[in-house]
C-alpha cells in the first residue's frame, strides 16, 4: 500500500508508516499526477487541487483532506469515478474559537470595545460558529446568530445583525450560487447598511468579504476596525487592507496543534475504515514547553497580534508564515 501525503500535515507520518508499505511526503502545491498514479490514498490540505488532471488514470481509492473545507476537491469527478473522499468537519473549530476569543479580548484591551456591553453578530453557526457563540456568551456579550440553513427559531436575519451588532464575525463556507450564496456576502451594499460602525472579523473564506469594499468601509468610517485571517486572492493580498486592519494574519486561525491532531485522527479513521486496516493508535498533541506558567489569561496561550506583526512586516512571506507556522495549543495541560 502506498500513501502520498502533504508534508505540512504534522504528527501523522509515524502512524501512516504503521499502515502503509510506502509513505511519500510532498509539498502540497507540488503534488502532480505522476506522484499519485500508483498511490492507494492521497492526504492533502487546501493547496492541492484534487481533480481529473491529478487523479485521472491513477490507482487512488481514497482522497482525504485534513481540513474542514473541500473547495479544492472536485467532488463530482471523484464521485463519478468511484474515488471516495472525506474531509474533517469541525477539526479546527476550537482553534478558530480561540482565535476569535483572543481577538475580542485584544479589541477590549486596545480598542476600547466593552465586551459585556456589546452585541456580537455571528454569521454561520455550524461547528465553528457554535463554539464562537459559546465564547461570546462566556465573555458576557449579547449574541445574535444568523444561519438560514440551520433555521433555528432564535436565530435572526442578516439585516438584524446589520442594524444591531457591534462586532460581526463570519463562519460560513464559500458558495457562489444558489439562494444562500456567500461569495461577497459582505459587499459594498452590506457595509452601507451597517448601523453601528461595527468591528468585522473574518476567519471563514476570503471571498466571503469583498476586500476592496471592506477597505473602503474602513476608510470612510462605516467599519470601526477589522480582524482578518482569510483573504481574497491568497497568497497575494490587498496590501492596503492588510496595513489598515487591527489584526491581519496568514490564514492560521485554525492552526492549533489540537486542531491538527483532530484532523490527523479523523484521516486515520477514514483510512482504516476504507481499507479495513487495524487502527494504529491515536495521535496526541505535544505538551507545552517546560516551565510554561499559565495564570488563566487566554492571551498567554495565544496572542494573534504576534502573527499580525509578522505578516504586516513581510506580506510576501504569506505562504512561508503559513507553512512554517509554530502550532499553538488551545489548552493548558495541568
Amino acid at each position: 500500500m502506498k500513501i502520498v501525503v502533504d508534508d505540512k500535515i504534522p504528527y501523522i507520518r509515524e502512524k501512516l508508516a504503521l499502515l502503509a508499505d510506502e509513505v511519500v511526503s510532498l509539498r502540497g502545491a507540488d503534488i502532480r499526477a505522476e506522484d499519485v498514479k500508483d498511490a492507494d490514498a492521497l492526504i492533502v490540505r487546501t493547496r492541492t487541487r484534487c481533480d481529473e488532471q491529478l487523479l485521472g488514470g491513477s490507482k487512488v481509492q481514497l482522497v482525504a483532506t485534513a481540513t474542514i473545507g473541500f473547495d479544492h476537491i472536485d467532488t463530482g469527478y471523484l464521485e463519478r469515478t468511484g474515488i471516495r473522499w472525506t474531509n474533517c468537519p469541525g477539526c479546527n473549530s476550537g482553534s478558530v474559537a480561540q482565535y476569535v476569543e483572543c481577538s475580542l479580548l485584544l479589541l477590549e484591551q486596545q480598542k476600547g470595545l466593552r465586551l459585556s456591553e456589546s452585541t456580537i453578530g455571528i454569521v454561520g453557526c455550524g461547528h465553528v460558529g457554535s463554539k464562537v457563540k459559546a465564547v461570546a456568551e462566556r465573555l458576557g456579550m449579547h449574541v445574535l446568530v444568523c444561519d438560514p440553513l440551520l433555521g433555528q427559531p432564535d436565530f435572526v436575519s442578516l439585516d438584524v445583525i446589520e442594524r444591531e451588532a457591534d462586532v460581526i464575525t463570519f463562519h460560513v463556507p464559500l458558495s457562489r450560487v444558489g439562494q444562500y450564496a456567500t461569495y461577497h456576502l459582505a459587499d459594498e451594499a452590506f457595509f452601507h447598511r451597517l448601523a453601528r460602525v461595527p468591528y468585522i472579523i473574518n476567519t471563514s473564506r476570503g471571498e466571503v468579504v469583498d476586500n476592496a469594499s471592506l477597505l473602503h468601509a474602513l476608510d470612510s468610517g462605516r467599519v470601526r476596525d477589522a480582524v482578518i485571517d482569510v483573504w481574497e486572492g491568497e497568497p497575494q493580498l490587498n496590501l492596503a487592507l492588510l496595513q489598515h486592519v487591527f489584526i491581519g494574519t496568514p490564514h492560521i486561525a485554525g492552526y492549533s496543534a489540537d486542531g491538527k491532531v483532530n484532523a490527523d485522527n479523523m484521516v486515520i479513521e477514514a483510512l482504516c475504515r476504507h481499507f479495513s486496516l487495524p487502527h494504529p493508535g491515536v495521535v496526541t498533541a505535544p505538551s507545552l514547553p517546560a516551565g510554561f506558567v499559565y495564570t488563566g489569561n487566554p492571551l498567554e496561550l495565544y496572542n494573534p497580534l504576534n502573527d499580525s506583526r509578522k505578516l504586516k512586516s513581510a506580506p510576501q512571506n504569506f505562504e512561508k508564515l503559513r507553512n512554517e507556522y509554530p502550532l499553538r495549543r488551545e489548552y493548558f495541560d495541568k
